[in-house]
């Protein structure tokens, strides 16, 4: 069981370095000057992410045997990569915000649940990753205790990197503040994030 959790909080962490709209929130909120909300952004992740590996594992067989469920995932990213970028441009361009925008800038919590649902990127994943786990025989799952404890590691692995990067951008965010133009930095990258997914949705990578 310590070996199943070791392996899925190893692999959630490896996993969560990549730039993507969470981790990037995370960096944002610190940079922002707002470590609570970042930490508690980096809670809520982790728990969004426990049922999106749940489900990945319930139905790795179902979901790997259709190849256009994952092309329509690759599209919905590109699309909440595209949107999150210009929401992240302009919040940062306009002096005014929105009602609900400045509640979610509030609560770093609500802000986790929001983006982390709006994450398709979880699912394929961890289908992906599990799938690669059981052929090299690092975990076997089969039982339900096996798998809450495989996917508790994966929960705790996403909270330690998105703690860290909160702690290490915090650090930094004095730096940052005084250079309007790295606030930019994060929706720039969703966006280029998003037009490379919209790339591969097309098969033009």
């Amino acid at each position: 069981m310590l070996t199943t959790f070791i392996v899925g909080f190893v692999f959630s962490f490896l996993g969560s370095i990549p730039p993507g709209s969470i981790n990037l929130s995370v960096i944002q909120l610190s940079l922002d000057n707002r470590l609570r909300a970042a930490l508690r952004f980096a809670l809520a992740a982790a728990i969004i992410e426990f049922p999106y590996a749940l489900i990945a594992v319930q139905f790795e067989g179902l979901i790997t045997s259709s190849p256009w469920i994952v092309d329509n995932f690759r599209l919905l990213t590109a699309i909440v990569m595209l949107t999150l970028g210009m929401i992240n441009i302009i919040s940062h361009t306009k002096t005014k915000t929105g009602k609900i925008q400045q509640e979610l800038k509030k609560s770093g919590f609500r802000k986790g649940v929001l983006i982390s649902i709006l994450n398709p990127l979880a699912i394929p994943f961890w289908i992906g990753v599990t799938a690669f786990l059981n052929h090299q025989q690092w975990i076997h799952l089969p039982h339900l205790n096996g798998i809450l404890i495989y996917v508790l590691g994966i929960s705790a692995g996403t909270f330690a990197l998105l703690a860290l990067l909160a702690l290490l951008a915090h650090r930094l965010g004095s730096l940052a503040r005084e250079n309007r133009l790295v606030n930019l930095i994060p929706g720039m990258i969703f966006i280029l994030l998003g037009l490379y997914a919209l790339a591969q949705y097309f098969n033009l990578t």
